[in-house]
């Protein structure tokens, strides 16, 4: 993936080597998707919803006023996230919208958000309580060694996933989303939860679409590396892999086949229309 030559985005927060202190008490599709994320890698989801209403005790972490030097990883986090706003401001235009850029939190060990405290195992997230992305490095490593995803555009493909969902945010999305799962059965919630995943990867292709259109960003491999990516981490493989059956009724965030499908849809065709899973009939 050429990324180098792009600009960096000024949206970025280090927090890395900080104490995550108090948390914040939080709640509503933020702490949900958090839970979501520790049961999938095998965790145990509790912890979460636990420390969104509990105040745990100040971390050990070392305080400072400076922020860390940068590395090639928070370099390249910054490059894809302006990639994003780039992408996201454009398209909000033609809608006859204003795109509001969100920051994006590199951290280490764990982190404070609106939605409470995650610990890095907890993976990438979204919290939409202060529009934030959230992103301990550390994930990298563990998307090539555990889930089998290498590839600088196999990250690039998660940082944009979680930035969909701060355009479903903007878009009043998730809002719906989760007052409409507070009112129905935990299968339905999941199949909400697995169309707002689903249109985040579909977001995620529209995004490589434009930007390679007109930063010509793509080299030789890098979309098999996001569909590998999005393969990897179907709820059918995951599940498999931790329990050793498949629990289709509990997906929340799609199955590797559907994975693929919506983001080779936002790739293919650029369009956010083209991202509707709500409407569609067949997923």
């Amino acid at each position: 993936m050429k990324w180098q030559m792009g600009r960096q985005s000024n949206n970025v927060e280090d927090q890395r080597g900080r104490g995550v202190g108090t948390a914040v008490a939080g709640g509503g599709i933020g702490t949900i998707l958090l839970a979501i994320v520790v049961t999938l890698l095998g965790g145990d989801p509790s912890i979460v919803l636990d420390q969104a209403s509990d105040n745990p005790p100040a971390s050990n972490a070392p305080q400072g006023s400076n922020a860390p030097a940068p590395t090639e990883e928070t370099k390249f986090v910054a490059a894809v996230l302006a990639q994003t706003e780039d992408v996201w401001n454009e398209q909000f235009r033609t809608l006859g919208k204003t795109y509001q850029e969100p920051k994006l939190v590199i951290f280490s060990g764990a982190v404070r958000s609106a939605c409470g405290v995650a610990q890095s195992s907890t993976g990438p997230f979204y919290c939409p309580s202060d529009r934030k992305v959230y992103l301990d490095t550390s994930f990298f490593r563990d998307m090539k060694n555990r889930h089998q995803s290498p590839g600088d555009f196999a990250q690039a493909y998660v940082i944009a996933h979680e930035v969909g969902h701060h355009v479903q945010n903007q878009l009043g999305i998730l809002p719906k989303v989760n007052q409409l799962q507070q009112q129905v059965s935990k299968t339905e919630a999941n199949q909400l939860s697995v169309r707002t995943e689903l249109q985040a990867d579909c977001l995620a292709g529209v995004w490589a679409n434009r930007t390679n259109k007109t930063k010509q960003i793509l080299e030789p491999g890098d979309i098999e590396e996001a569909l590998n990516a999005a393969s990897q981490i179907g709820d059918d493989r995951l599940q498999s892999q931790a329990r050793g059956y498949v629990v289709p009724d509990s997906f929340t965030h799609g199955s590797s086949a559907q994975r693929v499908r919506w983001f080779k849809r936002g790739v293919q065709s650029g369009s956010i229309k083209q991202c509707d899973t709500f409407s569609a009939s067949s997923i």
